[in-house]
């Protein structure tokens, strides 16, 4: 049974629970934290901190139990760990910096990844983690606690700073609770803790007083020796210093390090022998250029050899060498940590040794040299800086500092201690001169140093280096044979205190021989006295030359009695005339510095004078006067001795004044005065317990009152301030004596002469009340220095007078300063009372009482006045605080009347000026934030009662100053919420700011119900301002807990709830209270009610929706519609969801809650409510797809999507034609950076056509100025023209030019523009013709799966792909805008499965365009350039090919069973369009046989080949490799067997017995091939021309492969099928000759159409093609072109189907223009581009070459070519068959004589007829037996058809045309014009079988005419009869096409 737990409530996960075999279980990860519900058998209950909705169970093993409270205990119980704060944070913290790392990684690929960032971060991690750890083992001291707890705040806040999160506010170092604090102190700690994050103390805020911050502080410098590489040979001492360079001077004591001849062993272990502290460094120290010199002293012989190795008897200290270390600013400033320094050393002359670091610093190399040494280093030391009290630092660094020696500095710090001790004597060895003494050599000097008592014995107190013991006495260094040495040597003298008076300093003298047997010889010495036996003060510091006395025993020293009384000094040596027991040598002297730094002895007369003023009491007054000559530390290192002796002075014994009592006091101002200073402000506590301890001047209080009063009376009259600007400075500690004073008379007296103290007080104040009221420019530094110092005085007097008359006095001094002063003394003023507020004053009811209402009231005048608002507020906020402190403490019971009266107080006098003061405020003003933080402090202070005090105080009679303060209150707020004064980072302040506005609000809301809305006083502005406060609050980001963390989001709703909930309802509850009043916020309202709606907190939607309902009502009650509220929420949706508000929960929350509404209430508008609903509903579905594509390079093509979807339903559901151009421009906005100029303009042309060519004037909006319909419409299509010029859609731009044009010549007459326009459409025609465009990819992608956006769900679009983009490409580009599809073959439809899972599948397929009918074009000749734009531009149908096998692909020949699934889509819109992809609306299928699939691919190579050789006709300079490659891929088919394999598989005797329904289909591929043997033999001949030589064997190969695949072809199209009759073929008579043209003889008509280009195509064998071209030709040229448009064949590509007949034709496509159009300009065959002249051609007729038409292959070139010359020549058939023609090149006999001209029409000569026979060997094939039955047939068919085109409109009958006009006659011309003549349809079919001639294609160039009557006779039982004279206006109708020599065919021989 679960049971709740009681002791375990709170824990932490230690193992990883999976919890995938356990119901209900809950899934942990390790250091996931629990809270713990119900327990159970070894399982727990409970939930995750990270969610807390979600509960489940886990065992409890698996959990760590730790300590907890718990706050609310109960249902909503909050359980913490009681864990140390920082651990905590620490915690939290590195939870949920965790995710942010993990997010940080995942961009680090990115252009948004940050390395460094990321590196930071998990550095700082685990730094954190770590030292979380130590503070948890619970091993450190509480100097470490402290010092880890630090570093961890420091980091956190860094961190925080640097990822962009809120800002911790923390007192010292640890985190601030917002609701123990007030709102302005919490706004404090915010700006300190914001102030210190920012600076090198990263996270330390604090709420301590300006004065513990000052600057002034002590630094020290720890130092440790790390090694010493040099080898010296003997034992040497190191001395190590600091010295300013600045200066020029060392500022330090000397640190010792000896070193033992075997050299530095100490660089592991740190033995504090070799480390130091150099303390009490100054901050002016450390900005100047500091080094540390070591000068390095030899010990052991005079001389040192290596090859001595005997010991010497004697040690002499020699030079050695010197090094310098220079500290760097970021060393100094300890930023780096310890740092290592490495340096060598220098050595130079002896005699330079003194000054060579100075020699060293100055570069002075000719006087120094670097001293060799094995090592690549040379002397290291490590340093490190230390900052504060040397105490402290020791104990923030134990493990560095502790036992460590000290090394002080030469003098005082810049902060002298009570506490130091100190009795140094610093003497320095300068130089010396002595006498040679009759040697030949100068002298080897050592100078011993001792110090001695008074009674001769030495002392011990020398010591030559910090780190070692004191000695007796000290030995200078030797300089060789030097008698004028100068060693710079200094040695500290520590004598005792008691014993320093009768001691003396001995310096003695001794030449020291190399000789090692020799003794040191003493011959000389000097003393000095070290303090003055008459004066008793020190020898003076300075340099000083002492006396040398001759002594060569040393015995007679022994006795300083006898040389003590001598001159020490050579300048008194000089006076001297009596006998001394020693003889002075006068030539012989020594220089010494002295510096004695001692906090008990002194070297001022002056001041001891001032001591011993008893003895001397004549001279008091001149004591006193030098007294402030005195320097400050010699003061006040006797405070306590001078002090007693001024105050005897002062008065007499009992309580009289003396003569020196003026004079007394000065000298007590300046002492006191001299405590201010920061050197000695540590010397307070001194003077306090002095006061306290030692003062006992009972008598004295009356006296100091008076010298003060004195002061202040003659301070009007006084022109020098100065003392009494000085006294009032020390007002405080002169108050202390007078207050203790009279404390210590009153106890001595029983509490005697009160009533007098109290008068001499209020006379005092009285006059200092007096003089604040003085208006004069002289005394106002007096004035200002009084009120700065008043509070001082003021917190002593509480001592003897109660807090309300201490009180009084301070406020009577506040109202004598006047209002309208000067700055100075106003800040003056304002800083004194704010002084008294955070005084004890204010800690006393009364007291508070009676400066409070003083100090509000002279600041609502210092406010309104706009007179020094910062530091009002600074007053303003410590009021505020030092009443919240107190309401805190009273918190647990009602609020005393005090304090309740105090918040009145403040409420009533500053609430509604602090308002007015903030509005007027900028937010960037420096005191904006502190008056703001007033404002909440104010009103979190504020009860009910309070609020309801501030509303009667100001309801009058007419309610207009309430109203006025409610309509302020509310702007003011609303101008907060909705611009934040405090920085985005604060959050912790902007939580409780809000909370103290949501509570504010509650309470406005209530004169609001009751003043101006049930008395009849509705206001609407106050509404309205009340309802958009609470909508901005509500709304307000800081509040959206979405956006948060977990734990930040916990935090949030733990202490304030959801805030926009209880917003929401207040809301609802003051719409309530409406009413009827309603209608007077629509439509106002809607848009904050809707954005309050999208706020994503179920409740809040589900309890807000319903006002909509609300709003509807109303109006449509009002007005009988609700059109306001319809179109403001439209609008206002587009805007918020746009906003990213809003989500498809919200959608159907709308779409229930309203239409639920509706249907409840069921008003009278339910209809038009439930639509408009609706339509909103899909409106809102169209703004959140619209929404979820905003960001994104990758998602541009769903956002044009979404734009298109939204500009449709503005314009076409809700009619709004502002948001509809809105979106156009959206639209376009977003092609132009895509690069889609197109879409770009036709987006435009939809604005375009909202306009029209009028003068209407319309208004400025973003985009365009104030102007007329006309000049925005212009505009607009100069924007548009200027995209389709960018998109190269010249087509498009015309007619806008067109348009404008006309505009410009029939309306505006602007014929400048109009000129402009014109050049510009000349240019885009020029640029159609001459501009080489890249036809667009068209690609179908189908988008399957519920996983994807609706707007492509299940759906399939055709995309029109960027230039030159292949499918490649554009699939990598879909991806990457769908990255989590997966994609779909493209030959596998998706089944329901796929559509209907949850994941992402796309598809996508090549397409090709199927273009659209244009009628403009038919009936005439069209360049193809002009043509091809439309091929693959304004479509809306799209095929595409798959491959398919019926009974299994055959291996051998896969041709046969290859059928074709051909899918034709239907799109919504033609593309190209305002998208570059529009959706399938329909869907065909059909599927294409083999025969029709190798028709299709033929033709598309014939295609291919014919644009190819066009393209070189025009360009033959271009690269030939193409050509030559296409030429051999088609002619020598080596990969797929050529025509072999369609031989195999369609031309075989079986094919049509089996599939006779086909057998159009493999006729119609019979004459591709043989129109594509006349294209190869053209084009052979073209490459022929143009190849260059090394292409000439390819080109003769190509030739001779070309001949064989001719006769091939012959051989296919010649064979007989099975159906035909052979013998039929051959004894069929000619028919007669019914037609033909009177003009023309069948001999010279052939001459003239002697190439098979134009003669007429063949009729077909079959009833069923005849009867389909008779269909045809009825059509009309109109349909013809249509039904050609619209049949593309494209060359279907598969991998199992790659290699057709051709050599992988397709991949010339693009190369060729193989998604071009078929119809080619006229003037392509028929001007010859290159200028030659025609050359002669004879042509022979071979009935082996057979052409069978195909019904359905109608191309573009039959129509162009149609038009582009005259009808062939025709004879009827007689006949009721069809046969096929036989017709061949052969190769001619070498002529080349040069055409004549065309002879004129009407007067050709019929010469011979043509025979179409074959050899009698080769049968002609017959014709199927269905074609028994009558059918037409074509008798006329233009010669161009042999190049694919189909056989419509050119037959005729016997007796004449169809159309019913007689035949023509052989000597009447044809009544038919080629332009303009739409040709009958066929006749029928004569019922026997005939044989219809072709002519052969006529040479490219021109064509000869033989003249000769026996050049061509039939053959066959047909003849063709042609006119011998043509019409002189066709001699241009010459082909450019011609064929090499070898290839011309040769004519046969005539027939008899």
């Amino acid at each position: 049974m679960w049971t709740p737990t009681k002791n375990q409530k709170f824990g932490v996960a230690i193992y990883n629970f999976e919890a995938e075999h356990v119901q209900q279980a809950l899934r942990l990860d390790v250091g996931e934290t629990v809270q713990i519900l119900e327990e159970c058998c070894g399982w727990y209950r409970g939930f995750s901190t990270k969610n807390r909705n979600l509960k489940g169970i886990f065992p409890a093993q698996f959990i760590h139990l730790k300590p907890f409270k718990i706050d609310n205990e109960g249902i909503y119980e909050t359980v913490t760990p009681v864990e140390d704060p920082v651990v905590q944070e620490a915690a939290s913290v590195l939870r949920e910096w965790g995710q942010i790392w993990k997010d940080l990684y995942v961009v680090l690929g990115t252009p948004h990844g940050d390395q460094e960032l990321w590196d930071a971060v998990r550095k700082t991690m685990m730094d954190i983690a770590d030292w979380r750890k130590m503070l948890i083992t619970g091993t450190l001291t509480s100097d470490q606690i402290g010092q880890i707890k630090l570093k961890i705040t420091r980091k956190i806040d860094w961190g925080n700073r640097r990822l962009g999160l809120d800002l911790v506010p923390r007192v010292d170092g640890e985190m601030v609770d917002p609701d123990a604090v007030s709102v302005v102190e919490l706004y404090r700690v915010h700006v300190l803790s914001a102030e210190t994050s920012q600076g090198h103390t990263q996270g330390l805020g604090t709420l301590a007083k300006k004065k513990d911050r000052r600057k002034a502080q002590s630094h020290h410098l720890f130092f440790c020796m790390r090694d010493f590489s040099y080898h010296l040979g003997e034992d040497a001492e190191v001395f190590f210093s600091l010295y300013d360079a600045c200066k020029g001077k060392f500022i330090s004591e000397r640190f010792l390090v000896k070193l033992s001849k075997e050299g530095f062993f100490n660089y592991v272990e740190k033995i504090h022998s070799n480390c130091t502290i150099f303390t009490d460094l100054g901050s002016a120290d450390l900005s100047s250029e500091l080094y540390i010199v070591a000068h390095v002293v030899r010990v052991g012989r005079m001389l040192f050899s290596e090859s001595v190795k005997k010991s010497s008897s004697h040690s002499y200290r020699r030079p050695h060498g010197v090094a310098l270390f220079r500290l760097a600013p970021s060393v100094l400033q300890g930023a780096d940590g310890e740092v290592e320094l490495t340096g060598k050393l220098f050595s130079s002359d002896e005699k330079d040794f003194w000054q060579l670091p100075e020699l060293v610093l100055k570069k002075q190399s000719n006087k120094y040299s670097i001293m060799s040494n094995n090592a690549s280093y040379g002397l290291v030391v490590s340093v490190k800086v230390v900052h504060g009290e040397l105490e402290q630092a020791t104990k923030e660094n134990p493990l560095l500092l502790k036992n460590v020696c000290i090394t002080k500095k030469l003098g005082f710090s810049d902060v002298i201690m009570p506490g130091d001790v100190r009795n140094d004597l610093y003497v320095t060895l300068n130089s010396g001169e002595f006498e040679r003494g009759g040697k030949s050599v100068a002298k080897n000097i050592e100078v011993t140093v001792l110090a001695l008592d008074v009674d001769g014995q030495p002392l011990e107190c020398i010591y030559s280096g910090m780190g070692h013991e004191g000695s007796t006495e000290y030995a200078s260094m030797i300089m060789y044979h030097n008698n004028s040495p100068r060693w710079n040597e200094r040695l500290k003298v520590a004598i005792p205190i008691d014993q320093f008076g009768g001691a003396h300093l001995r310096l003695e003298y001794r030449h020291c021989s190399t000789r090692e047997k020799n003794e040191k010889k003493l011959f000389g010495f000097s003393f000095i006295r070290l303090m003055d036996d008459e004066g008793g003060t020190t020898f003076r510091d300075g340099s000083h030359e002492l006396c040398v006395y001759k002594c060569d025993e040393r015995a007679r020293l022994n006795n300083p009695a006898e040389y003590l009384t001598m001159p020490f000094l050579s300048k008194e040596a000089v006076d001297c005339i009596y006998s001394l027991p020693f003889q002075r040598s006068p030539k012989e002297f020594i220089v010494i510095d002295t510096l004695l730094c001692s906090t008990k002895l002194t070297q001022n007369v002056d001041l001891l004078s001032l001591l011993r003023w008893r003895s001397a009491p004549d001279g008091i007054g001149e004591t006193l006067s030098r007294v402030t000559r005195v320097d400050g530390a010699e003061t006040v290192k006797f405070l306590q001795d001078v002090l007693d002796a001024l105050f005897a002075m002062f008065s007499t014994d009992d309580g009289n004044s003396t003569q020196h009592s003026g004079h007394v006091f000065q000298a007590l101002v300046f002492i006191f005065s001299l405590l201010e200073d920061t050197k000695f402000e540590h010397f307070k506590p001194v003077m306090d317990a002095y006061i306290t301890g030692h003062f006992a001047a009972a008598l004295v209080y009356k006296g100091l009152i008076s010298c003060v009063k004195h002061l202040s009376d003659l301070c009007p009259q006084n022109e020098k301030q100065e003392p009494i600007m000085r006294c009032f400075r020390s007002l405080e500690y002169i108050f202390k004596f007078i207050i203790q004073s009279r404390l210590l008379f009153a106890r001595a007296t029983g509490g005697q002469n009160e009533d007098s103290f109290r008068i001499d007080v209020d006379n005092l104040f009285e006059s200092f009340a007096h003089m604040l009221n003085m208006h004069l420019e002289n005394i106002e530094n007096s004035q200002i220095t009084l009120l700065e110092h008043l509070q001082g005085a003021c917190d002593q007097l509480c001592q003897v007078l109660s807090p309300g008359e201490v009180a009084n006095h301070l406020s009577n001094l506040f109202n004598a300063t006047p209002f309208e002063s000067t700055r100075e003394l106003t800040r003056a003023k304002l800083n004194a009372m704010k002084n008294s507020v955070n005084s004890s004053l204010f800690d006393d009811d009364d007291g508070r009482a009676v400066l409070l209402e003083t100090i509000c009231t002279h600041l609502r005048q210092h406010l309104e006045g706009r007179q020094e608002l910062r530091l009002c507020g600074d007053v303003l906020s410590d009021l505020v605080i030092v009443i919240h402190k107190h309401v805190k403490s009273h918190y647990s019971g009602r609020l005393p009347p005090s304090l309740h009266q105090d918040v009145e107080t403040v409420m009533l006098t500053l609430f509604d000026v602090v308002v007015q003061l903030i509005l007027s405020l900028e937010r960037t003003a420096p005191s904006s934030g502190t008056l703001v933080a007033c404002l909440m402090g104010i009103l979190q202070l504020m009860e009910e009662a309070h609020y309801s005090r501030l509303w009667d105080a100001n309801v009058g009679a007419d309610a207009h100053r309430l109203r006025h303060l409610l309509y302020s209150t509310t702007v003011l707020l609303s101008d907060l919420v909705r611009a934040a004064v405090f920085p985005s980072d604060w959050f912790v302040m902007r939580m409780v700011t809000n909370h103290t506005i949501l509570t504010a609000m509650q309470e406005i809301a209530q004169p609001l119900i009751s003043t101006f809305l049930k008395q009849g006083r509705f206001d609407n502005q106050l509404w309205s301002n009340y309802l958009n406060l609470a909508v901005g609050f509500l709304t307000q980001p800081c509040l959206q807990l979405e956006h948060f963390s977990q734990q930040k989001r916990h935090k949030v709703l733990e202490r304030y709830n959801d805030m926009r909930v209880l917003m929401g309802f207040q809301i609802l509850s003051m719409w309530h209270n409406l009413d009827d009043h309603r209608l007077h916020f629509i439509p106002g309202m809607v848009g904050p009610f809707l954005e309050v709606t999208l706020v994503p907190e179920p409740e809040l939607r589900k309890a807000t929706l319903p006002i909509f309902f609300d709003m509807m009502q109303a109006e449509q009650q009002a007005k009988g519609n609700f059109k306001q509220v319809e179109t403001e929420l439209i609008d206002k949706l587009d805007i918020l969801v746009s906003e990213n508000k809003g989500d498809d929960e919200y959608r159907q929350l709308f779409n229930t809650i309203l239409l639920e509404r509706v249907r409840s209430n069921d008003p009278v508008w339910r209809e038009s409510g439930t639509a408009f609903i609706n339509s909103v509903t899909r409106l809102l579905e169209r703004l959140l797809d619209y929404r979820n594509v905003m960001q994104g390079d990758e998602n541009c093509d769903k956002r044009m999507s979404c734009t298109v979807n939204l500009l449709n339903f503005y314009k076409n559901e809700i009619n709004r034609q502002e948001m509809y151009i809105r979106y156009i421009y959206k639209l376009h906005d977003l092609h132009l950076p895509a690069g889609n100029f197109t879409e770009a303009a036709f987006t435009l042309q939809l604005h375009a056509s909202q306009l029209a060519w009028t003068q209407r004037m319309l208004h400025a909006d973003h985009l365009y100025p104030a102007q007329t319909e006309t000049q925005r419409k212009e505009l607009i299509y100069m924007k548009i023209i200027e995209n389709f010029d960018k998109g190269k859609c010249w087509e498009e731009g015309i007619p806008l030019l067109e348009e404008l044009a006309a505009q410009y010549r029939i309306r505006l007459f602007d014929y400048q523009k109009l000129s402009e326009v014109l050049k510009r459409q000349a240019r885009f025609y020029e640029e159609i013709l001459s501009c080489n465009r890249h036809d667009n990819e068209y690609f179908r992608v189908g988008f399957y799966g519920l996983g994807l956006p609706l707007f492509v769900r299940n759906k399939a679009f055709i995309y029109r792909g960027l230039e030159y983009e292949q499918i490649r490409d554009f699939t990598q580009r879909i991806q990457t805008e769908f990255p989590q599809a997966k994609i779909l073959p493209p030959n596998t439809p998706p089944d329901d499965t796929i559509r209907s899972s949850d994941g992402q599948y796309i598809q996508i397929c090549a397409v090709k365009p199927i273009p659209e009918p244009n009628p403009k074009f038919d009936g005439l000749e069209v360049d193809e350039r002009i043509l091809k734009y439309y091929a693959v531009n304004h479509v809306r149908c799209f095929f595409y090919d798959r491959a398919t096998y019926r009974g299994g692909a055959d291996k051998d020949n896969e041709f046969k069973n290859l059928w074709i699934e051909r899918i034709t889509y239907t799109i919504e819109s033609e593309l190209p369009g305002i998208l570059k992809w529009f959706e399938i609306i329909d869907q065909r299928i059909e599927q294409l046989c083999p025969p029709q699939c190798a028709c299709e691919t033929v033709e598309k190579n014939n295609k291919q080949l014919k644009q190819m050789s066009l393209q070189y006709r025009a360009n033959p300079h271009d690269n030939i490799q193409p050509f030559t490659m296409r030429l051999q891929g088609t002619i020598d088919a080596a990969v797929n067997g050529g025509i072999a394999k369609y031989q195999d598989a369609f031309f075989g005797p079986d094919y049509l017995h089996m599939y006779p329904e086909n057998s159009e289909h493999v006729n119609r591929l019979k004459v591709l091939f043989n129109e594509q043997t006349l294209i190869l033999e053209g084009a052979l001949e073209l490459h022929g021309k143009i190849a260059p030589l090394a292409n000439q064997p390819l080109h003769r190969r190509l030739v001779e492969v070309f001949e064989d695949l001719r006769n091939k072809v012959r051989k296919i199209c010649s064979t007989p099928q099975s159906q035909r009759s052979v013998s039929s073929l051959q004894s069929t008579p000619p028919p007669p000759l019914t037609h033909r043209r009177a003009d023309s003889d069948p001999a010279t008509e052939f001459r003239r159409i002697g190439s098979i280009i134009n003669s007429p195509l063949p009729p077909l064998p079959s009833d069923k093609c005849a009867a389909s071209l008779s269909s045809s030709s009825t059509s009309g040229h109109s349909s013809q072109r249509s039904s050609q448009a619209s049949s593309l064949y494209a060359h279907f590509q598969s991998a199992s189907h790659d290699d057709e007949l051709y050599a992988k034709p397709q991949e010339w496509d693009e190369g060729v223009g193989g998604s071009q159009r078929d119809s080619r300009p006229r003037s392509a065959f028929i001007t010859d581009s290159r200028g030659s002249s025609p050359k002669s051609l004879t042509k022979s007729l071979n009935s082996d070459y057979v052409i069978v038409p195909s019904s359905k292959a109608v191309s573009d070139d039959s129509q162009r070519w149609r038009h582009s010359r005259p009808p062939s020549p025709h004879a009827p058939r007689n006949s009721g068959t069809h046969d096929s023609l036989n017709t061949s090149w052969s190769d001619s006999q070498g002529s080349q004589e040069s055409l004549p001209p065309l002879p004129p029409r009407g007067s050709e000569k019929q010469i011979r007829s043509v025979s179409l026979g074959g050899e009698e060997d080769v049968p002609p094939p017959v014709l199927p037996k269905r074609m028994g039955k009558k059918c037409p047939s074509p008798a006329m068919y233009g010669s161009d058809q042999f190049l694919g085109d189909d056989v419509d409109g050119c037959s005729s009958s016997g007796d004449g045309l169809s159309n019913g006009l007689p035949a023509s006659t052989p000597t009447t011309p044809p009544l038919l014009s080629p332009r303009n003549h739409r040709t009958p349809p066929p006749p029928p079919i004569p019922p026997k079988t005939t044989s219809t001639p072709i002519t052969p294609l006529s040479p490219p160039t021109s064509f000869t005419l033989n003249t000769s009557g026996d050049d061509l006779t039939p053959t066959t039982p047909t003849n063709v009869i042609v006119d011998q004279h043509l019409d002189g206006s066709h001699n241009s109708l010459h082909e450019n096409y011609s064929v090499p020599t070898r290839l011309q065919p040769q004519l046969p021989p005539p027939s008899q």
